[in-house]
């Protein structure tokens, strides 16, 4: 009697804790219904206790949902990410600023040895028509090595990976240095050409597997921001080589063979420190398919990341792919599902060199003559330039992740179309007006800072961006070789064009700012916190193609468990899937 007392007591308490709770029965009725009530006493503290395990289950799972919220919600700038980002930056981007201003300064000492040289082999020298040939040849070869360089990127990519490619192309910067720093002591002006045109490919590579590798490492929240650290080194290799170019520090006529030579300084530290950082965890997964140096590689540059869901990501994105094998640049244009992402490349990489930015400085220091400025102090002046340059540059690095890709090109372009307009009238109109002449300087400042702020960048980050694995390293051969071919024709045409058309030649760079902001501002969506597959997703209503993204097969998923806090690979978890389909 008392132990049947005491099942009923337990029985109304259990009845009365699920009346509490709101949990229903099973179907099983208790208490004399039951019939022996051991048995309803076990039944009941089994399913009392599966209950608990729901509970704690399910406080487990939303404890886990809700840490992984927060750990892809909050990622943030670490150190190993901005390392690498400034050393990839120093030792490939700044060279490319270093070697686009470091003739300006030493033109006329080099002038004078390629005439002393030849005097020397032929018993007489040029007139001053072929010498300025020879000194163009050497300054235009540059961009001929960039455009060589380029071309080379999708192999190197694929077979050195983003960071080894750095490695790898480094050897090009000591070659060069040596041959220009001892083209003196030589006696050969070959040696400065050759060296020229070497440094060249290595400026023609890094352009392009720079932005690469950074966007690839990159957290989608930070991908702008470490995207455009490259223009910004840029901006400072310009702004170093004015400086250095000061006659009270190496512009002097018997240091330029060091001026041209310290190159190799940048490349001998990436060197040393760059091995040590992990390659692309991108390139890693979905070229090597190597999952123990993926979550390796996730672990050195974002260790407080959910590592799971960083690999889900890049698998959400190999399945949207229909081969993971690099596309040629033939079956890029042949993909209708990426055309308007190539076209978009196109525009936006020939917007960049066609806006007269190189045309710009070439004709700097005439209009600071114009101004009135001493000549003396022009130096000076086109340092300060410089400095506007590199603080631009920082301004839209800041605010990039803030306010978008999109409201940068379209400003920065739409501001140098204003100034490029502003200087034909300034040009036209300062033979009247006195003050004109410090309205032109102001448009030169103008389109400098409008350039830096945005287009400097923003196109090696957007070529990155708007393609996946598979194509992403043919888009920065496109976007690469169109760069340097229009940097070439802008060098080479706009002297003719200067001459045909006067201060009216600015407006062609005008229309091509505007053009391409109206391009921007109607066609390009706006990529900022958004992962490849939807970026992909986005142009793919405008390409009239679905995007493949199916569920990967029970076979083709990768097992992935905790361990230690990070994902690893789990073989056997696979293996005992394919037993349960057979």
């Amino acid at each position: 009697m008392t132990r049947s007392r005491g099942n009923r007591n337990e029985n109304g308490a259990e009845t009365q804790r699920k009346e509490d709770t709101g949990e229903e029965d099973d179907g099983m009725e208790v208490g004399g219904k039951q019939g022996d009530g051991r048995a309803g006493k076990k039944m009941n503290k089994k399913r009392k206790k599966i209950n608990e395990l729901r509970s704690e289950s399910s406080s487990i799972d939303s404890e886990e949902d809700r840490d992984t919220m927060e750990m892809v919600k909050e990622e943030h700038l670490t150190s190993s990410l901005l390392a690498v980002a400034f050393l990839s930056s120093f030792g490939s981007s700044m060279l490319y600023g270093y070697n686009l201003a470091v003739v300006n300064s030493p033109a006329e000492y080099i002038k004078d040895f390629y005439n002393q040289t030849i005097v020397r082999r032929n018993g007489s020298g040029v007139d001053k028509e072929t010498l300025t040939l020879i000194y163009s040849v050497t300054v235009s070869i540059f961009a001929i090595g960039g455009l060589v360089g380029s071309l080379t990127v999708g192999i190197q990519v694929t077979r050195f990976g983003r960071r080894g490619t750095l490695v790898h192309s480094t050897v090009l910067v000591f070659i060069a240095g040596v041959l220009m720093g001892f083209s003196r002591l030589c006696g050969s002006p070959e040696m400065i050409i050759v060296g020229r045109f070497i440094i060249g490919i290595h400026s023609g590579i890094s352009l392009s597997v720079v932005p690469m590798y950074l966007g690839e490492i990159a957290p989608k929240n930070l991908r702008g921001f470490l995207g455009l650290v490259p223009s910004i080194f840029i901006c400072i290799g310009v702004f170093i080589a004015q400086i250095l170019g000061l006659h009270e520090i190496l512009g002097k006529e018997e240091h330029w063979p060091l001026f041209l030579s310290l190159v190799v300084v940048p490349p001998f530290i990436q060197l040393m420190l760059l091995p040590w950082f992990p390659e692309s965890p991108r390139y890693l997964l979905m070229e090597k398919q190597n999952i123990h140096a993926t979550i390796t590689a996730l672990k050195w540059y974002s260790p407080k990341s959910n590592i799971q869901a960083e690999v889900e990501e890049m698998q959400e994105e190999q399945r949207s792919l229909s081969s993971v094998e690099t596309v040629s640049v033939l079956q890029l244009f042949r993909d209708p599902s990426v055309r308007w992402q190539l076209v978009t490349v196109l525009v936006v990489n020939a917007g960049m060199q066609l806006s007269g930015i190189d045309a710009i400085w070439f004709y700097t220091n005439a209009i600071f003559e114009n101004a009135g400025i001493p000549a003396h102090q022009i130096q000076y002046t086109t340092v300060g330039t410089g400095a506007i340059e590199v603080i631009a540059g920082l301004i839209g690095c800041f605010t990039i992740e803030r306010v978008g890709r999109r409201p940068l090109m379209i400003g920065g372009f739409s501001f140098m179309g204003v100034c490029c307009a502003g200087i034909t009238f300034s040009l036209l109109l300062q033979a009247h007006v006195s003050f004109m002449r410090y309205v032109s300087v102001a448009c030169v400042v103008g389109i400098i800072a409008g350039f830096c702020i945005g287009p400097a960048g923003v196109p090696f980050l957007m070529t990155g961006e708007l393609f996946k694995q598979s194509h992403r390293p043919s888009a920065y051969i496109v976007g690469g070789f169109l760069n340097w071919i229009s940097n070439f024709t802008v060098g080479f045409v706009f002297p003719f064009l200067q001459m045909s058309a006067g201060a009216f030649c600015y407006l062609v760079f005008c229309g091509v700012c505007v053009g391409v902001a109206a391009y921007v501002f109607f066609i390009i969506p706006e990529t900022k916190n958004k992962t490849f597959v939807e970026i992909s997703q986005m142009f793919a209503s405008r390409n009239a193609c679905e995007i493949e993204n199916q569920p990967l097969g029970i076979t083709d998923q990768l097992g992935l468990k905790k361990m230690n806090g990070y994902g690893a690979l789990v073989p056997g978890d696979v293996d005992k899937v394919d037993r349960t389909e057979k």
